[in-house]
């Protein structure tokens, strides 16, 4: 299935803020590079998990634009030992532990963004950053960063393994966005379906 034919990807791409919920291997990963090259052809990631040359790539492939209309947020290579330099493209935070840090980074790439409206913005993943802190604290720096996506009518794409934290957590962490996407994986591949604070999900769909 390509970008174009993604389920509900319209409404998902006029959403300010879109957070993806769902176990580990249900797709959701894919699911955010996917719905950001949907919004545009640039986007900022904020990467927990995976260095920038992984999400680089990873974003390419799945979208089809050039990597290097992917600048990226680190928090991996520095923390796993590597020493190495910021550049325009790529800013190393030292661990997904320090959010005053990750914010900087984001900022610097940001100011180098503002005039291209396209841009969006992938976070991966919330559930990394609840390794280190606490609920109400990941939903301060969330709410942050929104505030500033919002201003530059960015879209932004955030990820949360559902199956990770409690019935609290989940509902603090999904809170500040607009649109909830579940995911789930089935005998024929993965599922996903769309709810918000005013409306009942919609029936779950192939992507």
């Amino acid at each position: 299935m390509s970008v174009e034919e993604l389920p509900l990807a319209s409404t998902l791409t006029e959403a300010e803020s879109v957070v993806i919920a769902g176990p580990p291997m249900s797709g959701k990963y894919n699911l955010m590079h996917r719905i950001l090259g949907e919004a545009g052809d640039r986007s900022i990631i904020l990467s927990t998990g995976h260095d920038a040359e992984r999400v680089r790539a990873d974003y390419a492939e799945t979208t089809g634009h050039d990597p290097k209309t992917s600048p990226i947020v680190d928090c991996v290579t520095r923390e796993q030992g590597a020493e190495v330099e910021d550049t325009d493209l790529t800013k190393y935070a030292s661990s997904p532990k320090n959010l005053t840090e990750l914010g900087v980074k984001f900022t610097e790439l940001a100011e180098n963004w503002e005039s291209h409206t396209d841009t969006s913005v992938g976070v991966h993943s919330l559930s990394q950053l609840l390794m280190y802190w606490d609920a109400d604290r990941i939903y301060q720096f969330v709410r942050v960063l929104l505030g500033r996506t919002r201003n530059q009518g960015w879209l932004t794409v955030a990820v949360i393994n559902s199956t990770m934290h409690d019935e609290r957590t989940l509902h603090t962490l999904l809170d500040p966005f607009d649109t909830v996407v579940d995911t789930r994986t089935t005998d024929e591949g993965w599922e996903m379906r769309l709810r918000d604070r005013n409306s009942s999900p919609t029936a779950w769909q192939e992507f």
